[in-house]
Formats: C-alpha cells, structure tokens, sequence
C-alpha cells in the first residue's frame, strides 16, 4: 500500500518547478550562446578585411612591390581571398541564402572576384591609383563595413535574448520561492515552533505541554509521537532520577576515597613508620567501602615466607610492633569475629605491592561475600597498593642511602687516621724503641736531648693532627658541602691572622666526593696554618677553581717566603700535604710566588667528573 505524505510531495512539487525553471533556462542560454559562438572572431577578421583592402591597393602603387624577394600581387590577393573565405568567419554567416547577412557576404565575394580583383592584378605595378580604382576599392571596403555592423547587430541581438531569457526564469524562481516560503511558514515552522516549545518544557521537567496538531502530514504525525513521547518520559523519569541519586552517591564514596587515598600518600612518604602511617588510612578506608580486614604483606630475600607487617583488625598486639603504647590495630574479639574472614562467609583480595624492579609484597583484603566488591573499589584497592609499593620502595631506598653515607663516612675517617695520626704515632713508637735501645747499649754518642725534642716534635705535631682532624670532622658533620666547610675555616684563620683572609671560590655543587672534600679541606688548612705561623704574612688569599677537568686550590700569602735550598728541615706539614695530594691523584707544588710570599698549589681531576657540567668553567 502506497503510503501518503503530503509535506514531501509539495516540497517535491516545489522542487521539480525550480529543477525544470533552470533547465529550461540553462538549454535556452546555451542554445543561444552556441549560436553567438565565434561571432566575435568574425567581426575581427571582417573588420580586417577592410585594412587588407587598402594594404593590396598600397601595394600595386609602390614602385617597390617589384623588387626581388617581394610577393606578388597575385599571392596577395590568393591570400587575401583565402582570409575572406576563412571557415571562422563563414560560420557566422546563416546557412540560409535569402539572409540579409548571407546575401551581403554572397555580394562581397562577387564584388572581389569579379571587380576588385582584376583590377588590383591587372593594374601596372607603382602606376599611381585611378579614381575609378579608388572609387572601387572604397566602394568593396564600404560593403564590408555593412557587414561588419549586421553581425554586431546580430551577436547584441542574441545576448538581448539570453537576457530576456534569464529575467523570466528569475522571476519563476522568485515566485516559487515565495510561494515555498508562505507555505513552509503556515504548515512547517509553526508547527516546529511548537514542538520545539514543547522539547524546551520537556527539558525543564514539564511533561504537561502538549502539542495537538491537526492533519496528516509528517509533522502532524511528529506531534503525536511528541506528545506520546512525554507521556511515557512522565512515567520513567522517576526512575531515572532514583538511578541518578545512587549513583551519585557511589561517586560521593568513590570522591571520598580519593580524597583519602591523596591525605594518605603524603603520611605515607613524610613518615617512615609504616604501621603508624598506614593503619588509620587503611581503617578509614574499610569504613567507606565496607570492606576489612585489610593485611600487609611484604617479602624479603632473607625469607621463604611473607611477613606481615600492617594488619587493620586484631585481637592480639602483632609481634612484629615495636610500640606497645599503640592501640590502633587492636580491637575487641566481638568485632574481630564480625569481620568477614575466611571463616566468616567472606572472600579474599590479594593484590601484588610492585615496583618495575620486582615484587615488594602483597596486599590482602576481605569483603563480605553476599555483597561482593565493585569496580570502583577494585580499582581504588589497585591505587592504593601502586601508593604502598612506592613508599615501601623509597623507604628501603633511604634506608641504603644511609648505610652506604655512613659507611663511607667511616672509611673516610679511618683514612683520615691512618694517613695522618697513625703515622705520627708510628714515628714516636719508633723513637721510644730508638730511646730503649740507646739505654739498652750504653751508646752516649747521640744525645738524649735530640731524641726528646724529636719525640716533644712528634707529639705536638700528632696533637696538632688530631685536633686538624677533630675541627674537619666537626665541620664536616654540621655543614652540607665543601664551600660551607672552608667560609668556616677561612672565619676561624682570619681570627688568628687578625686580618680578613680573601676567598674565591667556583666549584659546581657536588663536584667532589666526600674523601676528596676532605683531603682538599686538610690541604687547604695546612697551608693557612703554615702561613699563619711560620710566614709572618699580613695578607692570605685562597683560591678554589674549576678548570676543566682539573679542580685546583691555591693558598697564598705576602710572607718572607721560603728558605733558599727548598723546605725546612723536619717540616712534616708538607710531606702530609704531598700525601693527600697523591691520595686524590694530584700533585702539590710549594714555591715562592714572584711578588713575594709562598704559593701552594694542589691540582687534580675528580673521580666524579664525568657529573661536573662543562659550562661551569668561568672563574
């Protein structure tokens, strides 16, 4: 059965006049202009028909038309014939002969072969031009020039037509579209007006508004599905509403989890206690999802079997805690048998605690069966173990930090000791043996006297080492880098000097290992004490740079300098300076400066260059 639909058929009404409107308006325009094709290029070769006329009268006038190499005039004239006879201008001529257009080229072409012609090919070549011969000429060139006009008139005759034909095909395409416009007005946008009216009230929860349309078109129709449509939204948006309000308090939890987790992850990476900082996140969290008891578990290389480390929910204090005066895990037995353990009708969660470099531990967690466990609370459990793994794992992280700190801090030292107060005492055990050894024999050829001043020498220079290594100690443990060390040190011998010592110092920052830090500090103190004590010096200055890849420490002053055959004698300052010189792989070099004073240089590459910037070598 053919089904009716008015509105389509009137819009199609509307549609196939404008479709036939321009296709008769595009094949009369075409036919038209088909016909007026090329006119233009025949009126240029018309027109140039009258200036090739005069051109062969000028030709047969000249004396010079006759000379050698000139064409003749006959080819002028075959030449000129063909240009008359061209098919670009004999197109726009009608094929009818009683044309008045036909008829005017019919009599052109005669008048040039019969009369122009003849006279051009027989006239004596540079004879002057006859009147009769003017007069014939003027006469063909007057007939061109008729019609040279008829095809103007023509061609504007043409394009009046295309004009007149567009006017009216306008003018039908504007009546149409009038008429579509009342039409659409009265029986589509007024009736859409409704409904639209009506979706705006549905919108805003008002499913009273009906629509009521009269007829059977579509929109008719639209109106009525319109209005069954509200009806059944009346009935279902209840429903709906109820859906939305369980689900928004779903995201409220779900909103309130996030929140804790976040307030969870800054107590688990500010406190390093586990337990403290991971039970009450973890009860609050059992609260908000209806789930525990959640347990800890984490695994060691030195261990078969995971240890638990966290539980939410027990009875007895864990063995593992270390604070008895904290009750946060421990709950009554009534409630610890409430909990939906595997006795208890509840089911388990295990989920791995994990890094990229392995497994830390696992995470358990109980929910009561009968109520199972959603997605939201799944994946906010999966969150929360990423958060425990990267705690756990930057706290094991520090933890070897500080082994490793503190065990090199102690190899330094026990460097520090051997190389520095070890060997002095060595030396004094070994003179006291020298001593024992004189009183053993009875030898009074060296006298006790030097012995003693060389063990009151050792003595004072050991005291002197232990408190250097006592002061670089100190400083080393209460400031965080070398640059902070030698301000100190640098305020402490300007003191003694009473006189500012200058300091210019360019090391990037952690540009030296803890035992080269040291070694440069010792070297640098030594040096300052010498030319406080032994220089007389009024003004010191110390210089600490980088120049790639080398670091090099200069500490000089405006002393009486050195003696004439090198060091003193029994000077142990600078054999321990060229010790720790050689320990960091450098050298030190004593000498006088050339304005006066001593110079101390100590010049080596740090292991840990390879961290130095190169950019950083300004001084």
């Amino acid at each position: 059965m053919k089904s009716r639909s008015p509105l389509v058929n009137r819009i199609a009404i509307v549609v196939c006049a404008v479709v036939l409107t321009s296709i008769v308006s595009m094949t009369t325009t075409l036919t038209v202009s088909k016909s007026i094709e090329g006119n233009a290029t025949a009126i240029n070769l018309a027109g140039a028909l009258r200036m090739g006329a005069f051109r062969l009268l000028s030709h047969v006038a000249s004396p010079e038309g006759s000379k050698a190499g000139e064409s003749s005039i006959q080819d002028l004239a075959s030449q000129y014939e063909l240009s008359l006879e061209d098919d670009k201008l004999t197109r726009a001529i009608p094929a009818t002969e009683d044309h008045q257009l036909a008829k005017q080229y019919q009599s052109i072409s005669m008048y040039w072969k019969q009369s122009l012609r003849p006279r051009l090919e027989s006239h004596p070549q540079g004879a002057p031009i006859s009147a009769e011969m003017l007069a014939v000429t003027e006469n063909y060139v007057e007939s061109v020039n008729q019609m040279v006009s008829m095809l103007e008139r023509r061609t504007e005759a043409r394009i009046g037509l295309l004009h007149l034909i567009q006017i009216i095909s306008l003018a039908f395409s504007i009546l149409i579209i009038i008429a579509l416009f009342v039409d659409l007005r009265n029986r589509v946008l007024k009736p859409l007006r409704k409904l639209v009216s009506i979706a705006i009230a549905v919108g805003e929860q008002d499913f009273s508004r009906k629509a009521n349309l009269q007829g059977s078109d579509e929109l008719a129709q639209l109106g009525s599905a319109f209005d069954q449509m509200s009806s059944e939204l009346a009935l279902t948006y209840y429903d709906l509403e109820e859906r939305a309000r369980s689900k928004t308090e779903e995201l409220e939890k779900s909103h309130a989890a996030l929140q804790l987790l976040h307030t969870a992850s800054r107590n688990l990476f500010s406190n390093h206690d586990l337990c403290s900082g991971a039970v009450p996140m973890l009860q609050e969290l059992e609260q908000l999802l209806g789930i525990g008891p959640i347990l800890l578990y984490l695994h060691d290389k030195e261990s078969t079997e995971p240890v638990q480390a966290v539980t939410t929910a027990s009875a007895e204090r864990p063995f593992y805690c270390r604070d008895h005066h904290c009750n946060a895990c421990l709950v009554t037995s009534e409630v610890y048998d409430e909990r939906p353990i595997e006795e208890h009708d509840g089911r388990r969660l295990l989920l791995p605690i994990r890094t990229p470099s392995g497994l830390l531990g696992t995470l358990e967690v109980w929910y009561p069966a009968d109520k199972g466990l959603s997605d939201t609370a799944r994946r906010l459990l999966e969150t929360l173990s990423d958060q425990l793994a990267t705690a756990i794992f930057l706290e094991r992280q520090i933890t070897e930090q500080q082994q490793l700190t503190l065990a090199e801090e102690r190899t330094v030292i026990a460097r520090e000791l051997h190389d520095s107060l070890a060997q002095s005492l060595s030396y004094l055990k070994m003179q006291v043996a020298r001593m024992r050894r004189l009183n053993i024999e009875g030898d009074q050829k060296i006298p006790h006297d030097a012995i003693l001043e060389e063990l009151s020498t050792g003595l004072n220079s050991a005291y002197r080492q232990l408190r250097e290594l006592l002061a670089t100690f100190r400083l080393k443990l209460d400031t965080p880098d070398l640059a902070t060390a030698l301000r100190k040190t640098i305020e402490e011998f300007s003191e003694r000097l009473g006189k500012s010592v200058g300091l210019k110092y360019n090391l990037p920052p952690q540009a030296l290992s803890p035992n080269e830090e040291i070694h440069t500090l010792q070297i640098v103190r030594e040096g300052l004490a010498n030319a406080v004590k032994h220089a007389d010096a009024t003004e010191i200055f110390v210089e600490i740079l980088f120049e790639s890849p080398q670091v090099k420490a200069k500490i000089r002053d405006n002393g009486r300098g050195l003696p004439q055959d090198g060091q003193p004698v029994n000077h142990y300052g600078l054999i321990i300076m060229q010790d720790r010189a050689r320990t960091l792989g450098g050298q030190v070099a004593v000498q006088n400066h050339e304005k006066g004073g001593v110079e101390v240089i100590l010049t080596f590459v740090p292991k840990s260059r390879h961290l130095i910037p190169t950019e950083t070598s300004s001084t």
